[in-house]
């Protein structure tokens, strides 16, 4: 067993990014085909696996298949580990048996909303999945299912938000973290995060126009399924979805000067 230290580059998550940083090149997403389980490192057929994925392996080996296909549902097998975060009073790491509906995970092991606090929205499956409302809080964790309401499981990262959270402010972090973390090999990617963020920024200062809101939409347009890699898509997953669900919050930020929601939650709190 080798253990490879990296650099810390997200983009060395995707498969092909990884072997090239394994190899000590410069981590980016590699032309498929050829798959690495084809030609993989150093030109030879290679598995790569999350961790997570590992993990099960053992406890798979020595119950059988049959055993780990009774747990969890249909569509998603098993159990998933989901870190659990936000406006919550358990903030954690949990284990749960997949199609536990997402409410119990929130209520039973999160200890629920914080005293006070409202659920206004939450990311099922980190900061690149898009967003989902309170009315999907009874959904099962199931792929499937997260999938049908319009989201992800991802990584199994779920963030709680409350009701003096703004979601202008909220999509503004992960395009800049994706913005940081391009690799530049594409120009969707490269150019598009750059656009996104300078314009996520000049929104949630309220200092972006209207027509600026409808360019930022056309940019996310273009830049989901035009890229050389998945980063890029995911780049614009949760702005677009932010802004069909809070078409209202995002409108208000434009020409006010400054965010509208923080300046409310201001005065609530004043």
């Amino acid at each position: 067993v080798v253990v490879h230290g990296g650099a810390g580059a997200y983009i060395c998550g995707e498969e092909t990014a990884l072997i090239d940083s394994l190899e000590g090149l410069r981590g980016q997403p590699r032309l498929k085909p050829p798959f690495p389980a084809v030609k993989g490192l150093y030109g030879l057929p290679t598995v790569v696996n999350n961790v997570e994925t590992l993990c099960n392996l053992p406890h798979i080996v020595l119950r059988g298949g049959a055993w780990f296909k009774s747990l969890g549902t249909e569509s998603s097998t098993g159990t998933r580990v989901f870190c659990c975060s936000g406006h919550i009073k358990r903030p954690g790491s949990y284990e749960m048996l997949l199609g536990t509906p997402i409410r119990e995970l929130l209520e039973e092991e999160c200890g629920g909303m914080l005293a006070g606090s409202t659920l206004k929205a939450f990311q099922p499956g980190g900061g690149s999945m898009q967003v989902l409302l309170p009315e999907h809080i009874d959904l099962p964790l199931d792929m499937a299912e997260v999938q049908k309401a319009g989201s992800s499981l991802g990584a199994g990262a779920m963030v709680f938000m409350d009701q003096d959270t703004c979601l202008v402010d909220v999509s503004m972090r992960p395009v800049d973290f994706y913005q940081h973390e391009s690799c530049g090999k594409c120009v969707p990617c490269r150019e598009g995060t750059y656009f996104e963020s300078q314009l996520m920024h000049k929104l949630e200062a309220g200092r972006a126009t209207t027509s600026e809101l409808a360019t930022l939409s056309d940019i996310c347009e273009n830049m989901d399924g035009r890229c050389f890699c998945p980063l890029g898509d995911t780049a614009t997953w949760f702005v677009m979805s932010a802004y069909k669900h809070f078409r209202d919050e995002f409108e208000a930020h434009c020409g006010a000067g400054q965010c509208p929601v923080k300046a409310a939650a201001r005065e609530r709190a004043a």
